[in-house]
């Protein structure tokens, strides 16, 4: 087991979707091969791996980046956390990975962006990616998405409130965007997402009471 050390390092590859194909698995298993890493799956399905040195770190990130993988930085668009929804459960009423894509392919490329929000996509109103736990959330329902703000885990933990249902997803997508938007202009460095509901110019109603 490792000794955690001032001195070691880290290096997160952000993973769209949780899904990682098997050229890519290969690539990962090189390199920690090479440089005595270790593979830790974070709760926010990306890939961390641990042990680099203040030696290898920027040629280890090279390699990963020159690898085509995307790596985790101050101002990325957040990467929405997913579960496997329609085609891979009996219970998934959506394509959720086809959603993650459509959200990424809209925003992924902002840059500036200010933390500190988190997006999540569950298939079904089960919430398996914990979407009302996330400051903005998407769930799949037999009558559209339904969309959530304001929920956050941590040690006093929030659930977010219903501020639209019955959505498309292009509709869900635009709806992400007005409130990236309204994050961005109210937020000076980071902020979750509830403190910004009590305003009068959020741009959603909000629901206090749910089914």
């Amino acid at each position: 087991m490792r000794t955690p050390s001032r001195h070691i390092k880290h290096i997160t590859v952000l993973v769209p979707g949780g899904l990682l194909a098997p050229e890519q698995m290969k690539v990962i298993i090189d390199i920690a091969g090479k440089y005595n890493l270790t593979c830790y799956l974070t709760t926010a399905q990306n890939l961390r791996l641990l042990g680099a040195t203040g030696e290898n770190l920027e040629e280890i990130k090279t390699i990963l980046q020159e690898a085509g993988f995307t790596l985790k930085a101050p101002g990325r668009f957040p990467k929405p956390k997913v579960c496997v929804g329609m085609g891979y459960c009996n219970l998934g009423l959506a394509d959720t990975f086809g959603l993650s894509d459509k959200i990424l392919a809209r925003f992924g490329g902002r840059s500036g962006v200010k933390p500190k929000y988190k997006i999540a996509v569950s298939g079904c109103p089960a919430c398996c990616a914990g979407s009302k736990l996330a400051d903005i959330g998407i769930i799949a329902t037999r009558n559209g998405f339904e969309v959530y703000a304001g929920g956050k885990g941590g040690p006093l933990p929030k659930t977010g409130k219903r501020i639209a249902a019955g959505l498309t997803d292009e509709e869900a997508v635009e709806l992400i965007g007005r409130l990236a938007d309204f994050h961005a202009a109210h937020t000076p460095k980071k902020q979750r997402m509830f403190k910004l509901m009590t305003r009068p110019d959020f741009p959603c109603r909000v629901e206090n009471d749910q089914p």
